[in-house]
């Protein structure tokens, strides 16, 4: 499922329509811009902190989330990073039946940083870390990272990679917890 508020530690918002927590996380990239500009001081940081967003398909096909990323571009919001799940299926089917852009080219328009993690799928917390010390390492941009995956994984055939993952029950979900916290 997603990551819920009072559910999940670290979780500071979920929102209800698709796009709309891009857009909170660009809000609170501001919010830090702004207190850090007010109250921080030559070796006094009162204010330091990153925004980290987990953004899926859905998400990035919303225009509030073009809106809000453009923004951020604009106004160089370097502390916001963005995970992008790109698994290139939605609840209807996969994303080709209504978007077809290349995400990481229109960010990139945006002014963003864009980085790739080719298989999303890994459980290799290393991948992360350097995802977050390459986008940390730049101080100019908001950064997004485009995590390849397939949805369901290890679900088995006819589930894995298909929209029946998106929201359905796996028959083998222990076997995916343990593989998953294993490796």
């Amino acid at each position: 499922g997603h990551p819920e508020f009072r559910l999940t530690c670290g979780v500071e918002v979920t929102t209800g329509p698709l796009g709309q927590g891009f857009a909170n996380a660009v809000g609170m990239a501001i919010s830090e811009a702004h207190l850090c500009a007010t109250f921080n001081r030559e070796g006094f940081p009162v204010f330091d902190y990153y925004v980290y967003c987990l953004a899926g398909d859905g998400c990035l096909m919303e225009g509030i989330s073009s809106e809000a990323a453009s923004l951020a571009g604009h106004l160089k919001l370097h502390k916001l990073i963005v995970f992008y799940d790109d698994n290139k299926i939605t609840i209807d089917g996969t994303t080709d039946l209504a978007f077809s852009e290349d995400v990481g080219m229109r960010f990139a328009a945006y002014g963003w940083n864009v980085l790739h993690i080719p298989c999303g799928n890994t459980s290799d917390s290393n991948v992360y870390e350097k995802a977050v010390r390459d986008a940390k390492s730049q101080t100019t941009k908001p950064t997004i990272v485009i995590m390849k995956t397939t949805i369901g994984d290890g679900a088995g055939p006819g589930i894995e990679g298909t929209a029946k993952a998106h929201g359905g029950k796996f028959s083998n979900l222990e076997a995916i917890r343990v593989k998953g916290f294993s490796a």
